[in-house]
């Protein structure tokens, strides 16, 4: 197993990772014997060969913000963007077709949206240029082009799951739809890659909770963990669904349904554990704060940098990314610090990140009409900032 690749952590994410990687190098060597199966899944054989697959049953996802980011980004004719989350490329499609022989360098770490990338590749010759890979291996992947430091000029990083990715039910992702319990963006390119099954049914208590606590920022982490441990005893938990009513049924029924989303909707109990699991596995805030690392790296000298979140743990790192805060140093990065009112005031009184001049104080979020028409993007947030 190649698990290294999950809890490897920058320094800021050391005492988030301790639990879950102890009891991980204690367990490990069993999942060759005991869980060759929940690596990949029921089912997971089954997936088409044709990684395109899922775009002729329905059509890409609609991009979110796509107004406020073409905006922000104001690019140019003949400019060179970066879009480091290719999904289902409606915000490189959109800025192809409102701005003349721009040049769009296409990332995504899906083979599936790579492949739509390839085909927007041909119907566009020369102004796309797919690349497969993630947020941390960007660099290298642009070095091999021959793209170097400080010649990109504008910059989109659209974190989190894509709606691709929610609406396959082989993929894993979503709670409402029966699948294998998998969550890799990285699709099969890794096989060895522990998916979410391999975490539930080997991982002890403390580091189950540990994750729910940290990435998912759930109240009931504990009892939560205790019910996923029981239940494993049983019979291994390999199916999303299965997931899914272990943790429901660690709840009262009337609390079931009680948490509200931000269209006030009730949303499932079992949620915030399906985010963080998805979030360890893929390794996503360490990636995150590669990518913002690599945007800072290649952006031209008044380069934008745009950034969508879709959680708090996420605009969090990136508010403090652009604010110039040193991440290095953070404990525990998902909790909320407080911090000193000396601290505080400092804060207020700074001059901001040597790198970056926010475009807008405040974050931006979707106007009510968008998240009527796209209620999926209804939690997302926008910040924009000009490369000093």
């Amino acid at each position: 197993m190649i698990f290294h690749m999950t809890v490897r952590s920058y320094p800021m994410m050391r005492k988030t990772h301790l639990a879950a990687r102890r009891a991980w190098r204690r367990l490990r060597p069993r999942l060759n014997s005991c869980f060759v199966g929940a690596s990949s899944g029921p089912g997971h054989e089954d997936r088409s060969e044709d990684p395109s697959a899922v775009s002729a049953e329905k059509p890409p996802h609609m991009p979110v913000m796509l107004k406020e980011v073409l905006q922000y980004l104001d690019i140019q004719p003949a400019q060179v963007v970066l879009d480091m989350t290719f999904g289902g490329g409606g915000h490189t499609k959109a800025i192809l077709s409102t701005v003349p022989e721009v040049t769009v360098l296409a990332l995504d770490r899906d083979p599936t949206a790579i492949s739509l990338a390839q085909q927007l590749a041909k119907e566009h010759f020369g102004r796309v240029k797919p690349m497969l890979g993630r947020f941390s291996e960007l660099e290298d992947l642009l070095s091999n082009m021959n793209v170097k430091p400080g010649s990109i000029d504008a910059v989109l990083l659209d974190a989190g799951c894509s709606s691709m990715q929610m609406d396959e039910a082989e993929r894993g992702f979503s709670l409402s739809k029966d699948g294998p319990l998998d969550m890799r963006m990285d699709g099969d390119r890794y096989p060895d890659m522990p998916c979410a099954a391999d975490v539930v049914n080997t991982l002890d208590q403390q580091a189950l909770a540990s994750i729910l606590t940290a990435y998912g920022e759930e109240r009931h982490a504990r009892k939560i963990a205790s019910a996923i441990v029981e239940a494993r005893r049983v019979s291994p938990i390999t199916r999303t669904q299965q997931l899914a009513s272990v943790v429901a049924g660690s709840f009262p029924p009337a609390v079931l349904y009680a948490r509200k989303d931000r269209l006030n909707r009730p949303a499932h109990v079992a949620t915030k554990t399906f985010q963080a699991l998805r979030i360890f596995v893929n390794d996503e805030l360490n990636e995150l704060h590669a990518g913002l690392r690599a945007a800072q790296t290649l952006l031209k000298p008044s380069g934008r940098l745009c950034v969508i979140t879709f959680h708090s743990l996420e605009d969090r790192l990136v508010k403090r990314f652009l604010r110039g805060d040193d991440l290095s140093n953070l404990d525990h990065f998902s909790q909320r610090k407080q911090g000193t009112k000396k601290e505080n005031l400092s804060h207020e009184k700074s001059d901001g990140s040597v790198y970056w001049l926010p475009l807008r104080r405040k974050v931006i979020t979707p106007e009510k009409d968008d998240v009527k028409e796209n209620p999926r993007g209804r939690s997302s947030k926008l910040r924009a900032a000009l490369r000093r």
